[in-house]
């Protein structure tokens, strides 16, 4: 594959995702070349570094665009569920961007250990671009709040699902 790496915090997360940072105007034809389909903008449109004209750009392109606006202080449950709603419904390869790859790499670790990852593989994931419960950012503490709760939450299903009494078709099959 054809990766942009000279874009901010570019990151791929399998041959269907990719993660950066804020992408400039340069940068969107970049994209092409790693067939992206469509781009999901954490950014709030009034953010001082969001790209002007970024959805017609792309558009121009033959890439989607939408946009999920979620405030880098304020992370809420319903930003998070619309990351999920538009992650799972929009076309791919989808390229998920913000200004500086941190609130798209949180939404990750969750939406990771949700997928059944283990915290560990999910965690390493999330700190090649950052570590919100070690950042100095005076906006990062609600960030580090909700990847202390995403783990937790995480850790208490894994302990409430048996997992010895979970039987596959395989298993069945093999039985017989």
């Amino acid at each position: 594959m054809n990766d942009p790496e000279h874009i901010r915090a570019w990151q791929r997360l399998s041959s269907e995702i990719t993660t950066s940072g804020m992408l400039a105007e340069r940068n969107l034809r970049d994209l092409i070349g790693t067939r992206i389909k469509h781009v999901l903008d954490l950014t709030p449109a009034d953010h001082p570094e969001a790209l002007p004209g970024e959805e017609h750009g792309l558009r121009l392109l033959g890439i989607g665009y939408t946009r999920v606006e979620v405030p880098f202080a304020e992370p809420q449950e319903e930003h998070y569920a619309a990351f999920v709603r538009a992650v799972e419904g929009l076309p791919r390869p989808l390229h998920v961007h913000c200004v500086a790859n941190h609130r798209v790499s949180a939404f990750f670790y969750r939406y990771h250990l949700e997928c059944g990852w283990n915290e560990q593989e999910a965690r390493a994931l999330m700190a090649q671009q950052w570590e919100p419960g070690r950042s100095d950012h005076p906006t990062a503490a609600p960030w580090g709040q909700f990847v202390r709760e995403a783990r937790l939450a995480s850790e208490r299903r894994r302990k409430v699902r048996p997992t010895s009494s979970i039987r596959t078709q395989m298993d069945e099959t093999d039985a017989i």
